[in-house]
Order: structure tokens, then C-alpha cells, then sequence
């Protein structure tokens, strides 16, 4: 069963709400007896942007594949404004795809590569023109239209893949990790980027990625996959703040679990006999607290769990700094927290205090 919200948290609102709607219904793949994609069901809203993450061999390109018409599912519905498109030919289902090497025809210029979804589909040429020129300008490439892709940055070739998606007007885009070939910090700039295309369209956005903060920053909704099941759905911040297992707590940011030996009312303790206060009403097998909420010290409030620990290694990077200590029992937590200008780190073998609040001692179930 997948843990979901009921409705999506947020969906793009400046667009032209011309978005699809899109409906999974038991979709399932099997390959001999292998299962790549268990029976999954959901929807994705009009003009949403909803991204699927999850490790290598997850199910999220096959989920991706099974949309787009590459990939025929061994049974299942995929319902688009209510139209079932299973069975239906890709070139068909006017679906957009961006994909990860841009695949732009490099002997044609930017303004063919854009219009040649309209060529295929016979447009008239006053109207494909018209739509051309539209399009370098929602993607800033105006002027551009009469060079070829070797001749413009990563960032621009990305921006053509766009335009080209999205250049017929498709019901749904479709990206697969469009941003993985790009430098960290042009990968940023492009979340922007899409995200603002995005609303302008009023697009509904499938988009796939292996980046779990590039899902955070672009999405309304993110479906997380792990072994061919989709495992919970939900925003960035319901993911991250109220993880159905220990898989999402793990996979979606930093995490420190700790194994229960035995619940004890509102106290539990771990395997390894450290003993911490929970919220009532909780109930899991594992508890998941975030580093960032952990606070060097004596406890300020009641309210509040205090360890003792020692410093095992403490790593500064731009703007923050990780400790990694070991609780009394030898437990192994990780400790983040924003740098402070010159200063002063807890070397290795310090002992320092620890302390959060109750409410950030989430339980969380095995699987």
C-alpha cells in the first residue's frame, strides 16, 4: 500500500491549466518472472509537476517507458483525461519527451530541431512558425534560431529539448533526467529554468531523476520507488518530516535510525540501550531523527531529548558543519548544523551534549 496524500499539496498556478490529468490503475511489468514495476496505481493533476525518485533498478524509467509507449505493460490502465492509452502507438499519444542527451539533430539548425514534432504532424508552415518563434521566446533563445546545437552551451541544448517537447502543445511532458549531464552549478540554474517553462505551459510534468534535492527544489509532488514499488507519495516536506519506512527516511536527505530493542510507553529504547522520549500516538519499529534538528549543549526545555557523546569526526563545508558522534551506548549520530564565522570545531574525542526536541523523534515502520 502506498502512503499518499489525498490531493496534491501544491500545483503550478500561473500556467494555462491546459495540463492532463493522469490516472494509473494496477499498471504492472513483468519480464519472465521478474517483476521490474509491481501494480501501481495514481494520479497526477492537472498542470502538476510530479517527479518520480529512486535508486538504480527502482522501476521509475520502466514507469516512464510503460507512459510513453516505449516499454507495453504486462497489464494495468493508464488513463489520460480519462482516455485510456495503453495499446495506443507513442506517436499517438501526444506525450512529450525530454531526454537526458537532448537527442537534437546536430546537421539541423535550433529552429528546425524545434519544428520538426510539426513537420511529422504536417502543421502548416505559417502556424509552425508562428509556434518557433513562441517557443525561443518562452526559452530565451531568441536570435539563436539559426545556429546548430554545437554551437550553443549544455544549458541552451537543454532549453531547445524543451521547446521541441513542447512545441505541439502534448497533454503530459515526460523527463528523464534531463539535467545529469550538466555542472552542479548549471544543473541549479536549469531547475529554475524547467520549473518556469513549466508554468508557463500550465503543463502536467512526469519527470524522473535520480537527485533527490533536484526533485525537493522542482516539484509539487514526488513519488519515491524502491524495488518496482512505489513506496509513498507525497510533498518534499511531508517526505521528509513524516517518512512512512525506513527506506524514504533513508533515501530522502540524511537520516540517523536507530533500531528499537523495546517501546516503552512514550520512552524507547535502542538496540544498543540509549533511551529517548517519543511523541504519543507514534508507532514503528525504528526511530528516525535528522541531523539538522540536533543541537549541541544542555537541553534548553522539558520538552527535549539530552545525550552525552563523544566526537568522532567533524567535517566543514560551505556553509555548515557535520559532526558524526557516538550516544553513550555507541550509537552513531550525525549532527549538521550552519557554520558559524571563526568558529570554534569539537575536535575528535571531545565529549559534548546533545539535545532535541521530542516532537522531532519520529517512529517509523521497517518497510
Amino acid at each position: 500500500m502506498v502512503k499518499s496524500e489525498t490531493a496534491p499539496s501544491a500545483k503550478a498556478s500561473s500556467g494555462s491549466g491546459m495540463g492532463a490529468r493522469v490516472a494509473y490503475r494496477d499498471v504492472e511489468k513483468l519480464y519472465g518472472h521478474v517483476r521490474a514495476l509491481c501494480p501501481t496505481s495514481m494520479e497526477i493533476e492537472p498542470g502538476e509537476f510530479f517527479s518520480i525518485i529512486g535508486p538504480s533498478g527502482s522501476g521509475k524509467t520502466t514507469l516512464l517507458g510503460i507512459t510513453v509507449g516505449y516499454i507495453p505493460p504486462t497489464k494495468g490502465h493508464i488513463l489520460v483525461d480519462g482516455r485510456d492509452i495503453v495499446g495506443v502507438p507513442p506517436f499517438k499519444r501526444n506525450i512529450g519527451m525530454v531526454f537526458q542527451n537532448y537527442s537534437l539533430f546536430p546537421h539541423m539548425t535550433i529552429r528546425d530541431n524545434i519544428s520538426f514534432p510539426l513537420r511529422m504532424r504536417r502543421t502548416p508552415s505559417g502556424e509552425a512558425q508562428a509556434r518557433v518563434e513562441r517557443m525561443l521566446g518562452m526559452v530565451r533563445l531568441e536570435g539563436f534560431g539559426d545556429r546548430r546545437p554545437s554551437e550553443l552551451s549544455g544549458g541552451q541544448q537543454q532549453r531547445v529539448a524543451l521547446a521541441r517537447a513542447a512545441i505541439y502543445d502534448p497533454l503530459l511532458l515526460l523527463m528523464d533526467e534531463p539535467l545529469s549531464a550538466l555542472d552542479k552549478n548549471l544543473r541549479e540554474e536549469m531547475q529554475y529554468e524547467i520549473k518556469a517553462f513549466q508554468r508557463q505551459l500550465g503543463a502536467t510534468v512526469l519527470y524522473v531523476t535520480h537527485d533527490q534535492n533536484e526533485a525537493a527544489a522542482m516539484s509539487d509532488r514526488i513519488g519515491i520507488m524502491n524495488e518496482g514499488r512505489l513506496v509513498q507519495i507525497g510533498s518534499a516536506q511531508d517526505l521528509y518530516e513524516h517518512p512512512a519506512n525506513r527506506f524514504v527516511a533513508s533515501f530522502l536527505g540524511e537520516a540517523n535510525l536507530f533500531d528499537l530493542a523495546s517501546p516503552e510507553g512514550t520512552e524507547v529504547r535502542t538496540s544498543r540501550g540509549m533511551v529517548l522520549r517519543v511523541a504519543p500516538g507514534g508507532s514503528g519499529q525504528i526511530v528516525c531523527v535528522r541531523p539538522e534538528t540536533i543541537r549541541l549543549g544542555p537541553r534548553a526545555s522539558d520538552d527535549e531529548n539530552e545525550i552525552e557523546a563523544t566526537v568522532v569526526d567533524v567535517t566543514y563545508t560551505a556553509g555548515s558543519v557535520r559532526y558524526r558522534v557516538t550516544g553513550d551506548g555507541g550509537d552513531l549520530i550525525t549532527v549538521r548544523m550552519p557554520s558559524e564565522r571563526s568558529g570554534q570545531l569539537h575536535a575528535p574525542g571531545s565529549h559534548i551534549n546533545l539535545h532535541w526536541k521530542i516532537s522531532d523523534t519520529l517512529l517509523v515502520a521497517e518497510n
